[in-house]
């Protein structure tokens, strides 16, 4: 699902829809389909495209969005129906997509092992990143803090979550996020309070252990934290409608801290939406949640190898580089394999975890909860 609803300022780059008409399945031109938002869209067409182009003269990039995780999943699912005909599925590479969707897709031998595929940039990828080996991690986002440094010292930033607690309440009316169901950023930061109240450990929630048992029992704890927050919060205990709302009230003076997409938040700042006085910091004792964009290669794609080239091509030092410094995103491989200036610069942004937590029934009981408990008079659906 496309999770972030920040507009890109006006004069960008005009994307996918400029791109030339391209016969599908052609020999020589990858077909790339993608799940992502339209501002990553934007960084193949302009960052990724032309050089990868340049480097390997006779291919070319053919960008499709997907429209979301749906669209891709049907392409897969175009493309093992080919694989049992032995057909052209007319695609080579899924952006944005976990292998695991398709059904019986990995059994049978549809998607390419990148472990077995000889990637020269492959033992580059950071350790956090992995996964299984026909998913390929290419860029990472995390939610993190932003804060106005003119109020702020960055000496003072709170580096954990109870130090964080302890600051929001110390500050009444200086910190917000947005609601759980309505953006990732303040969905993650509620994510984060569940695992304080859960021995900071990962690992107790997984997609198929929810019970409503469970729930209670893991879930009304952290219920219990940010309910003792809400008085602190901005407005006596206000809550925004989503990312974006949160980064206008940050770039206004409105408050000093916010929870904010790590991708999100150095676009605006790159775009003038926030100052170049914002910092940018991630808690040290457990990350707020966040993970990996993955891409997937099809066996049966006209231009397998081809697309191969460009997986291990996306995972150079040049690209890396570039999803921090044009995406605003995390780099995919470990962070000794882009520039020491650039590790300097973002060095609060190093996160020692990146927990990613599950969705499904989990997903449903927290908004259900949060409302519930934490926010019983507000509208789920204003």
């Amino acid at each position: 699902m496309k999770r972030r609803e920040f507009m890109l300022a006006a004069g960008t780059f005009a994307g996918a829809l400029m791109l030339p008409r391209m016969s599908f399945g052609a020999e020589g031109v990858i077909d790339v389909y993608f799940s992502s938002d339209q501002n990553v869209i934007d960084f193949w067409t302009n960052v990724v495209k032309p050089k990868f182009e340049a480097a390997n003269a006779g291919l070319t990039l053919n960008l499709v969005d997907g429209g979301d995780g749906a669209g891709v999943a049907a392409i897969a699912d175009r493309a093992l129906a080919a694989l049992a005909g032995g057909q052209d599925p007319q695609a080579d590479l899924l952006e944005g997509f976990d292998s695991r969707v398709t059904v019986d897709g990995i059994a049978k031998g549809l998607f390419v092992d990148f472990e077995q595929a000889g990637l020269s940039n492959y033992s580059k990828i950071n350790p956090l990143a992995f996964d299984i080996p026909t998913n390929l991690p290419y860029r990472g986002s995390q939610v993190l803090l932003a804060y106005d440094t003119t109020k702020l010292d960055p000496a003072n930033v709170p580096k954990t979550f109870a130090d964080l607690v302890a600051w929001i309440k110390a500050n009444p009316g200086q910190f917000i996020y947005n609601r759980p169901n309505k953006g990732g950023s303040g969905g993650n930061f509620v994510r984060r309070a569940i695992y304080e109240a859960n021995g900071k450990d990962p690992a107790k929630f997984t997609v198929d252990n929810y019970t409503a048992e469970a729930g209670e029992a893991m879930l009304n704890p952290a219920w219990d934290i940010l309910k003792d927050l809400a008085p602190s919060l901005f407005d006596g205990g206000a809550y925004t409608s989503g990312n974006t709302q949160s980064i206008q009230l940050l770039g206004q003076s409105a408050v000093t801290m916010i929870p904010a997409w790590s991708d999100q938040a150095l676009s605006a700042i790159a775009q003038g939406v926030l100052p170049e006085t914002t910092g940018l910091v991630q808690l040290q004792d457990l990350g707020l949640p966040g993970g990996f964009t993955k891409l997937a290669v099809l066996t049966n794609g006209t231009n397998k190898d081809a697309a191969l080239k460009l997986a291990d091509f996306l995972l150079s030092e040049e690209i890396q580089s570039a999803v921090l410094t044009e995406l605003g995103g995390f780099p995919g491989v470990s962070w000794d394999y882009v520039s020491a200036e650039l590790r300097e610069k973002f060095a609060d942004l190093i996160p020692q975890t990146i927990p990613n937590f599950p969705s499904g029934d989990w997903e449903k009981a927290i908004n259900d909860g949060w409302y519930r408990a934490v926010a019983p008079n507000v509208d789920p659906a204003s």
